[in-house]
C-alpha cells in the first residue's frame, strides 16, 4: 500500500497533548473569556506560540462583545459538554453543528452545517430563509442519509437544538448529545472557525441578483471546502482525508 509498517502501530502523542491544552484554554475562558494568547500563555504556564498554534488548530477565539448576549435564556434540557473529556478518535465519531446568517438584499438567509470533527469534512448542509428546528432537522437528516450515524453530536444551547423534535431524532438513532456550556460560544470553535473562512471565501452575497444564484454558490463553496481546499490541520482536503481513512 506504499506506507510504512510502523505507521500502522504508531499513535501520535502530540494530538492528545494539543487536545488537553484546548480543554485547558476553554476552562480558562470560563473565568476570563476575553483572554488572548498572551495572557492565556501566562495563566496556563505554556509558551505563547504553542497556545497560538492550538487556537488555530481548533478554531478557538476569545469572546468579544458585539452586542449579542449569551446565557440569558432559560435552558430546559441540559446536557454536558462531552468534548471536555472525549476527543475525536475516528471518522464519524463526533459531529458538531451550528448555523450562520447571511444578509441578502435586506433579508436573512440561514446556512446550517454539520462537521465531522475528525476529518473536518462538512457532512450536512441546509440553506433556508427561516431559522428554527426545521432547518436543523433537515441538516441532520441529510447527514444521516449520506453517512453513518456518529456516536456524539455536539451543538450550542440554541432553541433550534433544544427543540424536542430535534433531540428526539438524535435519541432515536442512539446518538449521545453534547452541548457547549452556557455563555461559552468558543466551545464550538470548529464551526466558528469554519464559518469565518466560509464567509470570507463566499464574498458579498448581494452581488447575486437571485436567491437561487446565492444558494448555488453556497453549495459550490462547501464542495470546494470538502474536495479541493487544503485544510491546514490535515494538509489535504477533508474529503480526501476521509477517503484515505476508509481505504
Amino acid at each position: 500500500m506504499g506506507i510504512s509498517r510502523a505507521s500502522l502501530y504508531y499513535q501520535p502523542k502530540q494530538t492528545k497533548k494539543d487536545w488537553v491544552l484546548k480543554v485547558r484554554i476553554e476552562e480558562a475562558w470560563q473565568e476570563k473569556p476575553a483572554y488572548g494568547s498572551r495572557p492565556l500563555a501566562a495563566t496556563l504556564g505554556v509558551s505563547r506560540p504553542r497556545v497560538q498554534r492550538v487556537m488555530r488548530l481548533y478554531g478557538l477565539k476569545p469572546y468579544r462583545r458585539r452586542g449579542r448576549k449569551f446565557g440569558k435564556r432559560q435552558i430546559h434540557a441540559r446536557y454536558p459538554n462531552l468534548l471536555l473529556t472525549v476527543r475525536p478518535q475516528s471518522i464519524h465519531h463526533i459531529w458538531a453543528t451550528d448555523f450562520t446568517e447571511l444578509n441578502f438584499h435586506g433579508k436573512k438567509i440561514y446556512v446550517s452545517t454539520i462537521i465531522d470533527l475528525f476529518t473536518r469534512q462538512i457532512v450536512g448542509i441546509q440553506v433556508g430563509t427561516k431559522k428554527g428546528a426545521l432547518l436543523t432537522i433537515q441538516t441532520l437528516a441529510k447527514a444521516l442519509f449520506h453517512y453513518p450515524r456518529p456516536e456524539i453530536f455536539h451543538s450550542d444551547n440554541g432553541r433550534e437544538y433544544e427543540a424536542h423534535s430535534f433531540r428526539e431524532l438524535l435519541e432515536r438513532y442512539g446518538i449521545q448529545i453534547s452541548r457547549s456550556r452556557p455563555a461559552s460560544p468558543w466551545e464550538n470553535g470548529y464551526q466558528e472557525s469554519f464559518y469565518g473562512k466560509f464567509k470570507l471565501e463566499l464574498g458579498d452575497p448581494n452581488r447575486f441578483h437571485a436567491l437561487g444564484e446565492l444558494v448555488a454558490e453556497i453549495y459550490q463553496n462547501i464542495w470546494h471546502y470538502n474536495h479541493t481546499r487544503i485544510h491546514s490541520a490535515l494538509r489535504m482536503p477533508p474529503a480526501r482525508f476521509a477517503e484515505k481513512l476508509a481505504a
